[in-house]
């Protein structure tokens, strides 16, 4: 039985065996595109902000995200809004897991098609 790791997320990740291990090292090893990086190229290594020129570290900034912020859309579809829900039907659509607002979105849609909302 291999051996697995569990992450902080919880999922279960397999690690190598000894054998696959050293063979994934040899392969490392025999690979002069990708050297394994040591304490001398760590010690030779730059923050982004002293390796790139001015405008491009800036132009890094610009796009950088926080975690769990979406970029933006390449072409909006969708309008933000707020609406409130009984909790029955607000219950009933979360039961049904990720993409609930998509599946809420969905059947105010099929409303549309069957009733006049003027």
């Amino acid at each position: 039985m291999s051996a697995t790791l569990k992450t902080r997320s919880g999922r279960l990740v397999e690690l190598p065996t000894p054998e696959e291990d050293a063979r994934i090292n040899a392969g490392i090893a025999a690979d002069p595109d990708a050297p394994e990086l040591d304490d001398a190229w760590f010690a030779r290594a730059r923050p982004a902000s002293e390796a790139l020129p001015p405008e491009v570290y800036q132009g890094l900034l610009a796009i950088r995200r926080r975690r769990g912020e979406r970029g933006p859309q390449k072409a909006p579809t969708k309008v933000a809004t707020t609406i409130r829900l009984s909790p029955e039907v607000s219950a009933a659509f979360r039961a049904t897991g990720p993409g609930w607002q998509t599946r809420i979105d969905e059947a105010l849609k099929d409303w549309l098609r069957t009733h006049d909302p003027a």
